[in-house]
Parts: C-alpha cells; sequence; structure tokens
C-alpha cells in the first residue's frame, strides 16, 4: 500500500497562525507536531511495508520534502509538484499514474495532510477493511460517524452494511441544521472525510469512464515530467488545461463501485477556530486555551497565545489568537468570516495574509526584528549542512553578525569562516554566500541598508535547491 499525502491547501480560515506561504498542514496546532507530521506517521504506522508519496505546490516543496526526509528516510516514494492547483480528482489521477507505472493493482490511501485523528487503532480496523474492499475492485472512502448535526460537512448516505462496509447511496451536500439533525435521526449518514482507499488501476478505470478529459490532460502533464532533485514537475502548460474538479465529482459520486467504511476516531479536519475550540480540552467554563493566557470571567472561548501573555476579562464566545505580528479577536459564532480579513489583506497588498513573520526557506528561516525606510534587521538561521544562494543585490548592503555556531562566508571569491561575535560586511553588488559548515543550527543578526530592501532583490548565481 502506498499512502499518498495531499498537501496542496493554503488553510486562511485558521489565520493569523494559518497563512497561504505557510499553512495550518505544517503546524503543531494540536500535538507536539504538525498536522502534516501526524498524517505520515499516522500512515506509516499501518505497517512496516507502507510506503508515501506526497502532492503538493511549488511554494510548500521543501517544507514536505524535510517532513518526509526526516519521518520517513527509506520509505518515500517521491514528492509530484502541481504547477496549478485544480482540485483533488487531478491531484490524485498523478499519483495514480506513478503508481500504475510500478504495479498499477497496488492501493492507494488518499489522506490530507491537514486533519486529526485521535484513534489510530480505530483507523488502522478501517482501513483493513478498506483494503478488503478495495481488493475485490471497489472504490473506498471513509465515513465518519457524526457527533453533531454539524451543517459544515458533507455528508455520505450509507445503503445495507455488509462485511465492515456498505455500498454508497448518494454524496450529499452540506446541510442546513434541521436537514443534518434529521440525518443524525435516520440513521446511515456520515461525515464525507475526504479519505480514499482503492487501487491505482480501478481509479484511473473510472476516471476514464467519468471524466476523460481530466485524465487525458494529467496523463499528458505526467508523460512530459522532468525530475528536479527529489521532485517530479509535470508539464505546466499540459496540467493547466485540465478542469478543476473534487474527486467526489468527478468519480465518486457516479461510479457504482463507491463503498463507505464507517470510522469513529476523532476525526477532525481542524477547518476553523470553531472546530479547533471543540476538539480541544477545556477547562470547566468551557475555554480551551494555548500558551501563556490568564482569563477571568471568561467562557466558552479559545484562546491562543504564540508568545505574548493574553489576559481576558468578561467575554464569552471568543476566539483570541495571538501571533508575533497579528491579534485576531473573533465571535466564535463568526470565525468562518476570517477568510473575508485574509481577502482584506491581500486587496491591499499587506504582506500578514502571506507570510508569517518568521520566514521559512529550504535552508533554514529569516524573522524581520525591526526595520525603518532605509533599514532592516533580520535574524537569520542556516541548518547544518544547509547553504544560501551565490547572489549578490543592487540596492542594499549586508552586516553579518555571528552570535551562534559557525559560517563560511563566500564574497567575491574568497571564502571565511567566522565564528560566534565575529561578523563581517557584504558591499552592494559583491557576490556572496552564506554556508553552515557545523552540526548546530548558525543563528547570525543581518543588518540591511539601502534604497530598496524587497526579497525581490535577489540575483542568483547557483543555488543548492534549484530556485530561480
Amino acid at each position: 500500500m502506498l499512502a499518498i499525502i495531499l498537501s496542496g491547501g493554503s488553510g486562511t480560515r485558521l489565520w493569523p497562525l494559518s497563512r497561504e506561504a505557510y499553512p495550518k498542514q505544517f503546524i503543531p496546532v494540536v500535538s507536539e507536531e504538525s498536522l502534516l507530521a501526524d498524517t505520515v506517521t499516522r500512515g506509516l504506522k499501518l505497517g512496516d511495508d507502507i510506503r508515501v508519496l506526497a502532492i503538493t505546490n511549488e511554494e510548500h516543496r521543501f517544507v514536505v520534502a524535510a517532513n518526509l526526509q526526516r519521518l520517513a528516510p527509506g520509505r518515500t516514494e517521491g514528492i509530484i509538484l502541481e504547477p496549478v492547483g485544480r482540485n483533488t480528482a487531478p491531484a490524485i489521477a498523478l499519483a495514480a499514474l506513478a503508481m500504475a507505472e510500478r504495479d498499477p493493482d497496488e492501493l492507494m490511501l488518499v489522506m490530507p495532510s491537514d486533519q486529526v485523528l485521535k484513534d489510530e487503532k480505530a483507523f488502522a480496523r478501517a482501513v483493513a477493511a478498506g483494503s478488503e474492499a478495495a481488493g475485490q475492485g471497489k472504490l473506498v472512502t471513509f465515513g465518519i460517524v457524526p457527533s453533531s448535526p454539524h451543517t459544515g460537512y458533507g455528508y455520505i448516505r450509507a445503503g445495507s452494511p455488509q462485511k465492515g462496509w456498505s455500498a454508497v447511496d448518494a454524496f450529499v451536500e452540506k446541510p442546513d441544521a434541521e436537514t443534518a439533525q434529521g440525518y443524525l435521526d435516520e440513521g446511515g449518514y456520515f461525515w464525507n472525510s475526504g479519505m480514499f482507499l482503492f487501487s491505482a488501476r480501478r481509479y484511473l478505470e473510472e476516471l476514464e469512464r467519468y471524466q476523460p478529459n481530466i485524465l487525458e490532460a494529467c496523463r499528458r502533464a505526467y508523460q512530459q515530467r522532468e525530475g528536479d532533485l527529489d521532485f517530479t514537475r509535470v508539464n505546466r502548460e499540459a496540467f493547466a488545461a485540465c478542469p478543476d474538479d473534487s474527486i467526489d465529482y468527478a468519480v465518486m459520486e457516479h461510479t457504482r463501485d463507491a463503498v463507505v467504511v464507517p470510522l469513529d476516531a476523532g476525526w477532525s479536519d481542524v477547518g476553523s477556530w470553531s472546530t479547533l475550540w471543540e476538539i480541544q480540552p477545556q477547562d470547566e467554563h468551557g475555554n480551551a486555551c494555548h500558551g501563556d493566557v490568564i482569563l477571568e470571567d471568561v467562557s466558552g472561548s479559545y484562546i491562543h497565545s504564540e508568545g505574548r501573555l493574553i489576559a481576558a476579562l468578561g467575554v464569552t464566545d471568543h476566539v483570541i489568537v495571538e501571533t508575533d505580528d497579528v491579534v485576531l479577536v473573533a465571535d466564535r459564532n463568526r470565525v468562518q468570516d476570517v477568510k473575508k480579513l485574509v481577502n482584506r489583506l491581500k486587496a491591499e497588498g499587506r504582506p500578514e495574509y502571506k507570510l508569517h513573520k518568521k520566514v521559512h526557506r529550504p535552508w533554514g528561516t529569516y524573522e524581520g526584528i525591526a526595520n525603518s525606510e532605509r533599514f532592516q534587521v533580520k535574524r537569520i538561521t542556516v541548518n547544518p549542512g544547509a547553504s544560501l544562494s551565490l547572489q549578490k543585490h543592487h540596492h542594499r548592503a549586508e552586516h553579518w553578525v555571528v552570535v551562534r555556531g559557525t559560517a563560511r562566508v563566500h564574497r567575491n571569491g574568497e571564502e571565511t569562516l567566522l565564528t560566534e561575535d565575529q561578523s563581517t560586511y557584504i558591499p552592494l553588488g559583491v557576490t556572496h554566500r552564506l554556508t553552515n559548515p557545523g552540526v548546530i543550527p548558525l543563528e547570525l543578526i543581518e543588518v540591511q541598508t539601502g534604497s530598496y530592501l524587497g526579497e525581490d532583490d535577489i540575483v542568483r548565481f547557483e543555488d543548492s535547491y534549484n530556485r530561480v
């Protein structure tokens, strides 16, 4: 079995913790590990022969790669990059085409990277039941046993149960509250989890039967693929011509071989702050708190501090989230509208919709400390063995002070080693490169000065990560 990890979402409903450049699947929102890491680990625990294939996009490729290298060494089948987002049906088609070259009858377990499953044993039992059905040519979806009349999920109506699964009678759109309650009262309805299990052959057969234009576009894009480090790049033009469609609409609602396996495992898609409040431990007043928080006469609230103390007084049913550059205060019953705030920030050209204060790069991170019209100060962390690109700047000079570790500095063809408390100066227009030759993270303070300090003032000559 191959675990297919879908990791292309932006998670804007959990803004400001989740942002476009570093969305919720990469953040430890419910445990010490990120949602992506928990998903990969969950898949690997199903058996020693389980391997992982990830589907992601250009911007997130290095974060996904770092997680797979850390969590699944020797058990990774690669990472396929979508040049543009085209929803789940094409993404899964790319994975199936890759699998079909090796063994079209191998099962593929499709898992979004941004979900929570608390009961891993229950999940393993459901996958075992689903594997039996998939081995008989069925296309399996996992239906979450509903715990409430939730209006934020689509539903699956199941037929008569048999051998651990049921034929799918219908997929139902997100209902209103009265309809959702009726589903629970009637029974036989499940939340649509977005997880699937089938062979590559069967998925491609059904996709060709019901959406041949999707399969043809994906096949052309995959046939013209190129390798890049650990990544497979499919052809941009061919994939961009592919229709945008979910697997539910493209295949599962049409095929006669769809079956649903019930899953009762503490599942959540962590789709909003109110959902996160629901699944977190709460105090006697119904408050779920994270970080440095002090409360007085507060109830029914989710309060999350990333660093600073949050002191709340006399509020009910609120969401308060603090990061190092944004504080969100919202009515807990209106958190679905967080997207409106993100859209406003985007329209106004503000970076907070996309970037955290700490920005992740394949070599490490940088974090803004101070800035003004003609200078800015950053804290830069370079991972052991990593290197920034060989580059120069047209509009700024840089001063580097090493505060931890060892730096190898390349400057106009000359190399110098710097250790703690040592510094160097990179004049405007000088070709330079920074490398960490050590075994601990390199940390330095960078002071930039100049007429323009934007991140796009970089001319790259060489790059270990093949960035343009």
